[in-house]
């Protein structure tokens, strides 16, 4: 397993970081961010967007209501997934996460993942994102199962 910590000072830090783990996560299918709400996990998943050019940061939202954007890049679509208000397995699997995570080209980055446990068996890494003061943030990347 393979264990990187970063520290952001603000919401364009965090952006950054994502742009310089796009080059690191792009091989991989399914990616778990953990955080409070508020943390930045969407402001990471901007850079993400950014780094695999699948988007511009201004058109990466939240997909708490809608469950799933989807950004398509030139070697990589990118699937950004939040689980907020997904409560059962039976309405997890009315997602089609596992038919994503198959296709090829694909990287599916779930918020609140960390509520199915076996999500967090199935993912390639996770990240974590903690506050750490206003506007810092500690980023911790683990990869490797």
């Amino acid at each position: 397993m393979n264990t990187t910590e970063y520290i952001t000072h603000s919401a364009d830090e965090t952006i950054a970081l994502g742009r310089e783990l796009a080059a690191k996560l792009h091989d991989l299918r399914m990616v778990i961010l953990h955080g409070d709400l508020g943390a930045g996990k969407t402001t990471l998943v901007k850079g993400i967007a950014e780094g695999i050019e699948a988007a511009s940061q201004d058109d990466v939202t939240s997909p708490t209501f809608t469950l799933i954007h989807e950004y398509r890049g030139p070697d990589v679509t990118l699937y950004h997934v939040d689980l907020y208000r997904i409560d059962t397995e039976r309405e997890l699997a009315t997602l089609g996460l596992d038919e994503l995570c198959a296709s090829e080209g694909s990287l599916v980055v779930i918020e609140w993942g960390e509520k199915f446990p076996r999500l967090l068996a199935e993912c390639d890494a996770e990240i974590r994102i903690e506050r750490v003061g206003e506007m810092e943030r500690k980023v911790t990347v683990v990869k490797g199962r």
